[in-house]
């Protein structure tokens, strides 16, 4: 079978492109197609796929502003040919579910979610900084890419979720059935330490939704040090916002990420997400998380086996969650062992099987 990789942009590395590289390393010889991509910002891993992009690679000053772009990708995709592949493997949390394929072609979307910033817009817009004119005229748009974004879920033969979050927004917005497969841990990756310090950890994108602003707030109320590994549009104001014991590292290579992760005290997750591979991450560490109680961690996080959760986005419940990770005894073996289910050899089966089952189906139906 001939099968291609498609993928949303490469312009920005977290859990989404971790699954990019798990698809290379199942299917090397397929070859990548996305809207554009970055070679400063490209997973080691990615530097020898054949990546083909978009007309949009071209534009300049595109990879720094691809969120600007938002208006060209439906026509960005159009022009990507599928003829010559039997499978479509496409990783969408906005647009490249809605490719176009051959019928003879079978597209299994690996969905990390129906688009954000369409969806849940206002919850997306809310702390970002555009002025009230852009945004009404945003949203005049987004309703309209809303109803695009429905039409096309139908070029999808089958979906995979990758939580059952993310399943019942399936269902919810485009009133299709899935599965859940969740996403890959490089647990091999981690390793504990004997050696714990006093400082918490984030590692993280930083954009608003992600609440990262929430940790910030409680660390500076008690004090204790917050340690903040990732980049991105939010950091000016956090900076601004933050006390002496509050550090911003920027971006760090993994080995430093994979170290600060075994020593810290736990890794703080203060914003709803899709899935969440980072506190499995730190979980592979041996280290607890703690968690806001939504999204992906619904699915992740076993209360006092490898982490806490606190129930409302407040800074009083967070401090709470944090005072009781310090006053719990944390068995690391355990923590690692539940890591260990969500290992990369375990998706890289389960995907193998789930689709060649559904290949086989299709190619039933035809």
């Amino acid at each position: 079978m001939k099968i291609a990789i498609a993928h949303d942009y490469l312009v920005q590395m977290g859990g989404a492109e971790r699954v990019v590289e798990v698809f290379h390393q199942m299917y090397p010889s397929a070859p990548i197609y996305t809207t554009m991509f970055s070679n400063n910002r490209l997973l080691d891993e990615l530097r020898d796929a054949d990546i083909r992009a978009s007309w949009l690679q071209k534009m300049p000053g595109g990879k720094s502003h691809f969120k600007e772009m938002l208006p060209l990708y439906p026509f960005a995709i159009k022009d990507f040919d599928f003829r010559e592949f039997d499978i479509v493997l496409s990783s969408s949390s906005a647009f490249m579910k809605s490719i176009q394929v051959p019928k003879d072609t079978f597209h299994l979307c690996y969905c990390h979610t129906p688009m954000r910033f369409a969806w849940d817009y206002d919850t997306y817009m809310e702390r970002q900084s555009n002025s009230s004119v852009m945004k009404r005229l945003l949203k005049i748009y987004i309703d309209r890419l809303k109803q695009w974004d429905q039409k096309t879920s139908a070029n999808v033969n089958q979906f995979i979720a990758n939580s059952s979050v993310v399943k019942n927004r399936i269902r919810n917005y485009y009133q299709r059935d899935s599965d859940v497969i969740f996403p890959p841990i490089n647990t091999s990756r981690f390793h504990s330490s004997s050696s714990i310090d006093d400082y918490y950890l984030i590692v993280s994108r930083l954009v608003s939704y992600k609440r990262i602003d929430l940790a910030v707030e409680a660390f500076n109320r008690n004090g204790l040090p917050l340690y903040i590994v990732g980049e991105g549009p939010d950091m000016v104001r956090l900076k601004e916002m933050a006390k002496g014991n509050v550090r911003f590292l920027g971006r760090l290579d993994d080995g430093s990420v994979t170290q600060m992760m075994a020593q810290c005290r736990a890794l703080i997750f203060p914003g709803e997400e899709d899935f969440g591979i980072t506190p499995l991450e730190a979980n592979a560490a041996g280290r607890p998380v703690v968690a806001y109680q939504a999204g992906g961690a619904l699915d992740t996080i076993v209360p006092n086996v490898n982490g806490v959760f606190f129930k409302r986005q407040e800074v009083e419940d967070l401090l709470l969650a944090i005072q009781e990770v310090e006053n719990h005894a944390w068995d690391v073996r355990q923590i690692v062992q539940h890591a260990q289910k969500f290992d990369e050899k375990t998706f890289m089966d389960k995907l193998k099987d789930y689709m060649g089952k559904a290949y086989q189906q299709f190619r039933e139906g035809h």
